[in-house]
């Protein structure tokens, strides 16, 4: 029996649900309802109770979900529950404030390491991480157990900078370069594209706009 797929789209909520799980232990609840995450998401409370029904019963009728019990429960699902590392490369403005961020995480997931091309970024500190050449790349990721690539460089060079995470047995890449990736079948590609998603926000505003605009016309 083939075990089932699960689409994108619960995945990509199964984190929105953690980081508001989080919250609610930082404020001390114990327990919550589908209905109260729904009003905290915006969220059908079904849809969620059908998300987390993927993975197992993990609610009681009348009480709700443990909050505890559930965050352990989908930082396994999203095996957060050890040590995920992740090698970024492009050490520009970008690339910067994503090692920064380090500090922010709490979870196992995080940046072991950062490669430039550029010598005189090479040798550079970012909060911690010295910034390796690329020809350490293959080597590093080997003795660190790194499983997940992020590429901050300019379009041109992503492909490149893909081909050598992929070479060097990377799993997953999110990629920031506003291009296109070729890859194996096997290593999973996201896109963190800031011009299009800019983009499909215009489109929305530019919607509201004509809204209000024709609400406004007077003959």
């Amino acid at each position: 029996m083939k075990p089932m797929k699960i689409s994108e789209a619960v995945v990509r909520r199964l984190p929105v649900y953690l980081q508001v799980l989080n919250d609610l232990t930082m404020r001390d609840v114990q327990t919550v309802s589908s209905q109260e995450l729904g009003s905290k998401l915006d969220l059908n409370p079904a849809q969620i109770r059908k998300d987390l029904a993927y993975f197992g019963d993990f609610g009681r009728k009348g009480i709700g979900y443990d909050v505890g019990y559930l965050i352990e429960k989908i930082r396994q699902i999203l095996k957060l529950d050890q040590p995920l590392n992740v090698a970024l490369v492009g050490a520009g403005n970008l690339g910067r404030a994503l090692c920064n961020y380090n500090t922010y995480l709490k979870d196992n997931m995080k940046i072991t390491a950062v490669f430039d091309v550029h010598p005189s970024m090479v040798g550079a500190s970012i909060n911690g991480l010295t910034v390796l050449p690329m020809d350490k790349l293959k080597e590093t990721i080997a003795e660190r157990n790194i499983r997940i690539g992020i590429i901050t460089v300019p379009a041109p060079e992503a492909q490149n900078v893909a081909d050598k995470f992929v070479e060097a047995g990377v799993d997953g890449i999110l990629n920031f370069a506003p291009t296109i990736l070729r890859v194996q079948e096997r290593v999973r590609i996201h896109y963190a594209n800031f011009t299009t998603e800019l983009m499909s926000l215009a489109y929305y505003l530019d919607e509201e706009g004509d809204k209000e605009n024709d609400e406004t016309i007077v003959d």
